[in-house]
C-alpha cells in the first residue's frame, strides 16, 4: 500500500509518519498544492491524501486514476473541493475526516464574546497606547438570543458551550436533534428575525450556497453580529460588505471567508495578491477575521491525520470506512 500526501504541513509529519507505521503503509509527503501539473507524484500510488486548497476535478481524478489510485481521503470535514460524482463514476473511492467539535464550537464562541466586547478595536488601540474606554461598551450574552444554523456535531457543541453563559438559544435544521434541552426550534426566517447572533454549522451545498445574501440580512435585526466556522461560500461577500457599510450588521466574526482559497494558510508578506474583496472586508473596524484555524487543535490534528492514512487502508482492504462518502 503506497500513498502520497499532497499539502503535507509540518505539523503533521510525526502523525503521519506514525500512520505509516501503524497501517503499514508507504507515505509520501508533499508539501505542493494538488494540480494536473504534479500528478505525476501519484504515479504508482494505491491513495491520495489532501487537504482543501486545489480543485479536484474530473480532470484530475482521472489523470490519478490512470496512475494507479483508487482511493482518496481528504484531511478536512467539508468536501466540497472535490467532485464526488466525478470520483464515483471513476471509480475512486473518497472519505473525509472526523474529529472531536469542540474546538471549532470553542473558537466560535470566542468570536462571539471578541464581537460583542469589541476586542479587535481595544486590542489596535493598545497598540498605540489608547487606553480610553470610550467607544468600547459591549454587552452580555445574558441578555442575548443566539440563533445556530446547522445542529450536528460541532452546531450541537457549541450550544452546549453556550448554555452556561444564560443566553436564549433557538436553532434551524431541517433534521432536529434533541439532545440540548436549553434549544429550541424555529424556522430559519424566525431565527434571522430574532437573533441577535446568528452562527453558522452546515456544511456547503447547491442549496445553501449564498444563505446569507442580501435578501436574508434584510430579515435579520439591525446590528446583527454573524459567526461563520463553516464553510466561507455560505455569506456572499460582497452582501457582507454592503451590511457592514450600512451598520445592518454590527460585528463579523469569520473563520472562513469566500475567496480564501489561495490567501490562507501561506505567508504572503512579500508578494502581490488578488482577493480586494477579502483584504477590504478584514480592514474593519468591527470585522474579526480569522485565517480558517478553528479547527487547529493538537487533537484535531491527530485524528485528521488518522482519517486520512487509516481511510484509505481500510478502504483499500475492502472494508467500509466510518467517514466514506
Amino acid at each position: 500500500m503506497r500513498i502520497i500526501v499532497y499539502e503535507a504541513r509540518p505539523d503533521e509529519e510525526l502523525y503521519l509518519k506514525a500512520e505509516a507505521r501503524r497501517c503499514e503503509c508507504d507515505v509520501i509527503i508533499s508539501s505542493e498544492v494538488p494540480s494536473p501539473d504534479n500528478a505525476a507524484l501519484s504515479e504508482g500510488c494505491d491513495g491520495v491524501s489532501i487537504l482543501g486548497q486545489g480543485s479536484i476535478d474530473e480532470n484530475l481524478l482521472h489523470n490519478w486514476y490512470e496512475n494507479g489510485v483508487r482511493y482518496l481521503s481528504t484531511r478536512t470535514i467539508g468536501s466540497n473541493h472535490i467532485d464526488l460524482a466525478a470520483a464515483k463514476r471513476i471509480g475512486i473511492r473518497v472519505c473525509n475526516a472526523a474529529y472531536a467539535p469542540n474546538g471549532v464550537a470553542d473558537f466560535a464562541v470566542m468570536l462571539m464574546l471578541m464581537c460583542i466586547r469589541h476586542y479587535k478595536q481595544a486590542l489596535w488601540r493598545g497598540q498605540v497606547n489608547d487606553f480610553e474606554l470610550n467607544g468600547l461598551q459591549g454587552r452580555e450574552l445574558r441578555s442575548m438570543t443566539v440563533g445556530i444554523v446547522g445542529t450536528g456535531r460541532i452546531g450541537m457543541q457549541t450550544a452546549r458551550n453556550l448554555s452556561g453563559f444564560g443566553c436564549r438559544l433557538i436553532a434551524y435544521d431541517p433534521n432536529p436533534n434533541n439532545d440540548c434541552s436549553s434549544l429550541d426550534y424555529v424556522s430559519l426566517e424566525e431565527l434571522y428575525r430574532e437573533s441577535d447572533i446568528i452562527t453558522l454549522h452546515v456544511p456547503l451545498t447547491e442549496q445553501n450556497y449564498h444563505m446569507i445574501n442580501s435578501e436574508s440580512l434584510n430579515m435579520m435585526k439591525d446590528g446583527v453580529i454573524l459567526i461563520n466556522c463553516a464553510r466561507g461560500s455560505l455569506c456572499d461577500i460582497e452582501a457582507l460588505i454592503e451590511g457592514v457599510e450600512s451598520k445592518k450588521i454590527g460585528a463579523l466574526g469569520i473563520d472562513t471567508t469566500e475567496g480564501e482559497e489561495g490567501i490562507i494558510h501561506a505567508d504572503h508578506r512579500i508578494d502581490i495578491l488578488r482577493g480586494r474583496d477579502w483584504f477590504y472586508l478584514r480592514q474593519f473596524r468591527n470585522v474579526v477575521m480569522t485565517p480558517h484555524m478553528a479547527f487547529y487543535t493538537d487533537e484535531a490534528i491527530e485524528s485528521i491525520v488518522r482519517c486520512g492514512i487509516e481511510g484509505i487502508c481500510t478502504m483499500a482492504s475492502g472494508r467500509a470506512y466510518i467517514t466514506e462518502l
